[in-house]
């Protein structure tokens, strides 16, 4: 074993001979995989070995279409073979509830150029024929999904990074991380110490206590999840001799089970309700090629539901049980990419899907270690989009609540219980127990949805359709824009930066102006690419000290970027402040009333404009107040220490009586941006988009001088972008966009202009029989798909359901009625671009 190495990845699994791969692909030869045992020892030696492209992360989806098509190149540098079946298969709905989600999957695979097509009981009996019809009222046919050999995967991987020089060490348990001075690392092993550039973390079921060598506590959980290998069912041999095929997958929503056939029968797995987590404290380091005790009892549940789905099933004999650990993050998705505050520290775990996403994860984190940017948006797997709120117990709840869910359904408006409340606020009490607020987790956050009339209404009934919210989130859009609401705004990204180069170091990070004091600016942050990473209200308190507000979940993601372009020479220190600052905001017409008797300061409209910050007394509490409001109303923002929280609240409450004053919530927030065409940082601003394309145009000053991202930004603007953000007025019916569904237009009107998917997955290939979907599913007679949604719902200060999203930018500016659609749920609904906001277009109320 060679002493230094460029890169040394940890872990031999299928993700850490993924990632040694495509480093050296990418021309990093000097790698080194440091194995404990031998290849494939942890989970990814007993894994079923099925892939998929569905995701409900339309940019994770993207990175599974590209795993999935990395496996013929995969054979042919390594020799090896990966073990390919490509079957297809069907997600089967019971319900209508559940077809309704197949309805809203199968328009986001539209967006994405994916064939996926809606079928009926019949037509998935026809292609699986033990399957009892009587029981499904449809299914979702996806062409790309089959399975391989895990091992042979896993070796293929391997010996194609061997061929590009890397190395590989084998039996060698790494027992210490440390860390020189001068950034380098130093890997402890059994048989020595090598020195590296970078370390990347693919350990998989040891990748907590790998972290734990550098002080972190990476938030994963492994859980014991079982499948069992059935004796040979007659049924399925008749059909493989008249086909002359494997049958193909199923999905059974109902009984949480999927299902593949294996040689003469069929492999059956479970996510069953009684789930249970393994070594949940620390993993053994002597544990190898071994499985777990099975336990039939616990997943007799799911079994009796597929003896009746499948009777085929309850006469088929068991073969084999096999029980075996995987790791979970709390959301089911991977953790990759740089560990804040650490330094050419990566992580690459938490890939239980690691069939699916293997490659992906490889290629992205390849990008990311070889150029600084992993050139996709990997938001939905960062390793940043958890903070210090996600410990060892919270990780343990929310894993074994979303293992217990995988094949559930997730409605729009449903919030998931487990492992909360985390962190509240000082008005928690008085929000849930006075004002019946129905709450929701932002980032660990507990934060008010929207306000019921009572306690025993003060929940959400979950649907794909306008719920029992809807009345009174229109209650309280409609208090805001006729008189006063106030909401807590705690959940907002704030960051302290000063010293004296803080001013030209925000100048070389954002695209704006950096304001004066006393004054806001509102900036948009690209990475090199020329792409939107961020997006902030920046408040200059002195020529030396700013306050700085983004998004909550981003907050790890952008102190990361912050780090990484301090200056070396001190000049600038930056402070996340977390629930150390809170907020309220009041908002409508009589807020100038409501906190004029609260302040000893004049707040009149020429004293206190629009876009002015002050620190002032609010209640006789110290503040700091902007004059600004995502509302698009007139506002103000209240930031305070949390000590003072609950006296400001109070005192806005009694003042505000005689105005009128009604809590609102986050839905209503939400509400009265769409009608203002405000767009959301994770939605509409994102990584794959420039600031152009997201009409951030008057917030990119190219003439201020250099700033990150500056050329990319100039030349997408010479060029003219190829997308736009539009806001779109959609004649909706029971039902509201929920985000990534497919934007139609007539054929004839966009000759001069059409976009490819928007994640760039582009059409997927069949797999062998099934349904056949169109030539061109993005096409449909008169009609083609044009673009996608990025968010939506329903307006209600103007009454109507609208969307925002992107199109080609030579249709950005057609407000034709009829020549627009968004699909909501199997539905075409007409829809115009609305060229300007719908309330209050030149912004008087907000300015006045």
């Amino acid at each position: 074993m060679r002493d230094t190495a460029r890169v040394v990845v940890i872990g031999g699994g299928v993700v850490g001979c993924s990632v040694l791969y495509h480093l050296a692909r990418a021309g990093w030869t000097d790698a080194m995989l440091i194995e404990r045992s031998e290849l494939t020892s942890g989970s990814s030696w007993h894994a079923a070995g099925g892939f998929h492209t569905l995701n409900g992360d339309p940019n994770v989806a993207q990175l599974q279409s590209y795993t999935i098509g990395l496996y013929r190149e995969l054979e042919q540098a390594s020799g090896l073979s990966c073990g390919l079946h490509l079957t297809g298969g069907f997600m089967m709905a019971d319900s209508p509830e559940r077809m309704d989600f197949l309805r809203y999957t199968h328009a986001k695979g539209r967006a994405l150029g994916m064939q996926t097509e809606l079928v009926s009981a019949a037509e998935a009996k026809a292609m699986f024929p033990i399957l009892d019809d009587s029981h499904f009222v449809g299914g979702l046919w996806d062409p790309v999904e089959g399975h391989l050999d895990p091992s042979g995967t896993t070796h293929a991987y391997a010996r194609a990074a061997r061929n590009l020089g890397a190395e590989i060490v084998l039996r060698t348990p790494v027992t210490d991380l440390a860390q020189d001075p001068d950034g380098t690392w130093n890997v402890i092993t059994e048989q020595g110490t090598v020195r590296a550039e970078h370390v990347v973390n693919a350990a998989g079921l040891w990748a907590r206590e790998v972290g734990r060598m550098v002080g972190l506590e990476l938030p994963l959980l492994a859980m014991e999840h079982m499948y069992l290998l059935t004796e040979d069912i007659p049924e399925i041999a008749a059909y493989n001799q008249q086909t002359g095929r494997e049958v193909c997958h199923i999905i059974d929503f109902k009984g949480e089970i999927y299902t593949r056939q294996e040689r003469g029968g069929l492999l059956v797995g479970t996510y069953e309700q009684a789930c249970r987590p393994w070594s949940p404290q620390t993993t053994r380091w002597d544990f190898g090629h071994e499985l777990l005790e099975p336990d039939l009892d616990r997943i007799a549940p799911n079994l009796e539901v597929g003896f009746r789905h499948f009777p085929a099933l309850e006469r088929a004999g068991i073969k084999q049980i096999i029980n075996g650990p995987f790791t979970f993050a709390p959301d089911g998705n991977p953790l990759v990419g740089p560990v804040q505050g650490l330094t050419n520290f990566w992580s690459a775990c938490a890939v239980m899907a690691g069939f699916s996403q293997g490659g992906g994860v490889g290629l992205v984190l390849a990008n990311w270690m070889t150029e600084g940017d992993p050139g996709f948006d990997v938001w939905g797997m960062d390793v940043a989009r958890f903070g210090e709120w996600a410990t060892l117990k919270y990780t343990s709840a929310k894993v074994r609540e979303n293992y217990s869910r995988r094949f559930s359904i997730r409605f729009p408006n449903e919030e998931l219980p487990a492992a909360r409340p985390q962190q509240t606020t000082p008005l928690y009490d008085i929000q849930v127990r006075d004002n019946h607020a129905v709450m929701g987790d932002s980032w660990g956050l507990e934060v008010p949805l929207w306000y019921a009339p009572s306690a025993e209404a003060a929940q959400d009934v979950p649907s794909f359709h306008r719920s029992n919210d809807f009345e009174h989130v229109g209650a309280e859009v409609r208090a805001v824009r006729e008189g006063v609401g106030v909401t807590e705004i705690a959940n907002f990204a704030k960051y302290e930066v000063t010293g004296t180069g803080a001013r030209g170091w925000l100048d070389h990070l954002l695209t704006n102006r950096i304001p004066n004091p006393g004054r806001i600016a509102l900036s948009p942050m690209l990475n090199r690419r020329g792409k939107m990473i961020g997006d902030f209200t920046v408040a200059c308190r002195d020529e030396d000290s700013f306050l700085v507000f983004g998004s909550s979940a981003a907050q790890i993601h952008h102190m990361r970027w912050f780090e990484r372009h301090l200056p070396g020479d001190g000049s600038v220190s930056v402070r996340r402040l977390g629930q150390t600052l809170v907020g309220l905001m009041i908002a409508g017409l009589k807020s100038r009333d409501v906190l004029a008797q609260l302040v000893d300061a004049d707040i009149g409209p020429q004293a206190f404009r629009f876009m002015d910050h002050r620190q002032m007394d609010v209640a006789g509490c110290p503040c700091a107040v902007n004059r600004i409001s995502y509302t698009g109303d007139l506002g103000y923002e209240i930031w305070m220490e949390p000590a003072y929280a609950r006296r400001i609240y109070l005192a806005l409450k009694e003042v505000g009586a005689a105005h009128g004053i009604r809590d609102f919530g986050m839905r209503a927030l939400l509400s009265m941006r769409l009608e203002k065409n405000f767009p959301t940082w994770g939605h509409e601003l994102r990584p794959i988009y420039g600031p152009f394309e997201a009409a951030m145009d008057r917030f990119v000053k190219l003439d201020k001088g250099d700033f990150i991202g500056r050329a990319v930004a100039a030349q997408e603007r010479a060029e003219g972008p190829r997308l736009r953000r539009v806001s779109l007025l959609v004649d909706a019916a029971t039902a509201d966009v929920m985000g990534d569904e497919p934007v139609w237009a007539r054929v004839g009107d966009t000759d001069h202009g059409t976009t490819t998917p928007p994640h760039g997955t582009g059409a997927q290939r069949h797999g062998p029989g099934g349904p056949v979907p169109r030539a061109d599913p993005q096409r449909d007679g008169e009609w083609r798909v044009v673009g996608w949604v990025t968010s939506g719902g329903y307006a209600h200060g103007i009454g109507a359901s609208m969307a925002q999203g992107y199109v080609p930018a030579a249709l950005a500016g057609d407000a034709g009625v009829g020549r627009f659609a968004v699909e909501i749920l199997g539905t075409r609904r007409p829809a115009r671009i609305a060229l300007e906001p719908p309330f209050d277009p030149a912004g008087d109320r907000m300015r006045g």
